[in-house]
């Protein structure tokens, strides 16, 4: 296990779990957030492979989608 420090703002630490996804490269760790965890899967399932700027795109473009 890693543990590396950081300032989590509590409003990120209150959202369940289940609705985060977690994505780490050398210089960044991103954490993307969805209305359901079942959303969540999806993007997890359907951004597999995808590198860290195709993901950002695709999760724009995937929540745009999900608030429509």
């Amino acid at each position: 296990m890693f543990c590396i420090p950081a300032d989590i703002p509590p409003q990120l630490c209150a959202i369940d779990d289940e609705r985060k996804a977690i994505y780490h490269s050398e210089d960044s760790v991103c954490i993307w957030v969805f209305a359901t965890a079942q959303l969540r899967d999806q993007f997890v399932r359907d951004s597999a492979g995808m590198t860290k700027a195709q993901r950002e795109s695709f999760y724009q473009r995937f929540v745009a989608v999900d608030s429509v």
